[in-house]
């Protein structure tokens, strides 16, 4: 199973071992973390599971669509490395794939 390297915004890593298949976003919500509330359910339409992924682990994600782009606007928190972890899917070549979830706005 693929793991999943987790930091809360208070600082807390938690290395999780994921299902491939499922998004990062169930990930850290079936594990219990805190900060990540996750509104909509994961169908990319509010922003509430706003993540920055570790620069070193940029390269194991696809390009961001239109639709996650204009969500992440919306957002205080947002920088270079902003992604909506609804849409990052779960995959072996994922392993090790590092992220922080992001303050609340």
């Amino acid at each position: 199973m693929p793991q999943l390297i987790v930091t809360t915004a208070k600082g807390e890593t938690h290395v999780l071992e994921a299902e491939s298949g499922i998004t990062a976003m169930m990930a850290i919500r079936d594990a219990g973390l805190e900060g990540l509330l996750a509104l909509c359910g994961g169908v990319c339409s509010c922003a509430t599971c706003h993540v920055h992924v570790d620069p070193a682990s940029q390269s194991l994600l696809d390009e961001m669509s239109e639709d996650e782009n204009e969500l992440l606007d919306g957002s205080l928190r947002r920088n270079e490395h902003s992604r909506l972890s609804c849409q990052i899917l779960i995959t072996p070549a994922r392993d090790g794939l590092r992220l922080t979830i992001a303050d609340e706005d």
